[in-house]
């Protein structure tokens, strides 16, 4: 049987894991890659988010794309974070199984689970007070991803992203696209041992993710309240903070087409 189709309109790295493995393929090389892609800015991104994510009030945090644990150890390093619950979890099991090994000592308090964000049949309804995802709306489909936020999170929860973004300077923001068209390949290149895999994804999933204004509205269009984000590095990434209803609407309208890129 061959792989479902990638719509790349809503992802916008046109990514799929029954295509390409490249996240196994790379984990034991992943935060040398985002050392070197960012370099090592992604380390300040992170923490800012780590920050965002202890400052929500919840018990049970569901973090999604967890990688190799980097924001979830920052998670627990903060007091506020103490007697709280959570479940990491990614569809990589070569990347939650770093993320096992870095956060061993705080077992008593994180679940590990092999999820696909688009579709998570373990997790119930209305169950965790808090969903995170960090660096990874890029490489799926965001209409179904957001579905899924909104369906697992309680009535006032809420949902912590950090994604790629848009430098609202114009000039810039070509000229930041065009070091990342030029420069990446060879970095990823090098790093890999000739993977292109690991950069081509990147490449293409910042280019082709909405602007931080598309991507908060699309929130709303999905039922979110109270959206709100904030850029970091001139606008390379964002965080967005958003509210599950304690209401639900009343009716379920079909999904409208929200801007252009």
């Amino acid at each position: 049987m061959s792989a479902p189709a990638v719509n790349p309109a809503q992802n916008a790295a046109a990514f799929s894991p029954e295509r390409d493995d490249v996240f196994g393929r790379i984990a034991t090389r992943y935060d040398v890659l985002c050392d070197l892609f960012s370099f090592g800015i992604h380390r300040l991104w992170k923490r800012a988010v780590a920050r965002e994510i202890s400052a929500q009030p919840w018990e049970i945090l569901l973090d999604g794309a967890t990688g190799t644990g980097d924001i979830m150890l920052r998670v627990l390093a903060d007091e506020k974070a103490c007697a709280r619950s959570i479940v990491a979890s990614d569809i990589s099991p070569q990347m939650l199984a770093i993320a096992r090994q870095r956060l061993g000592s705080h077992q008593d308090r994180v679940r590990f689970e092999i999820l696909d964000m688009e579709g998570m049949p373990s997790i119930s309804s209305d169950s965790v007070d808090a969903y995170s995802v960090s660096l990874g709306l890029k490489i799926c489909d965001r209409r179904k991803a957001l579905d899924e936020a909104l369906r697992i999170l309680k009535p006032g929860g809420r949902l912590i992203i950090l994604e790629a973004s848009n430098i609202p300077f114009r000039a810039v923001h070509r000229l930041y696209l065009g070091y990342m068209n030029l420069c990446m390949p060879a970095l990823g290149w090098f790093a890999t041992g000739g993977d292109s895999s690991a950069y081509r994804y990147l490449l293409d999933g910042v280019s082709g993710f909405p602007s931080a204004e598309i991507l908060a509205a699309e929130m709303r269009e999905h039922g979110f309240t109270n959206v709100h984000h904030r850029r970091l590095s001139l606008g390379i990434v964002a965080i967005h903070v958003a509210e599950k209803p304690h209401v639900a609407r009343a009716a379920q309208q079909p999904h409208a087409t929200i801007g252009s890129r």
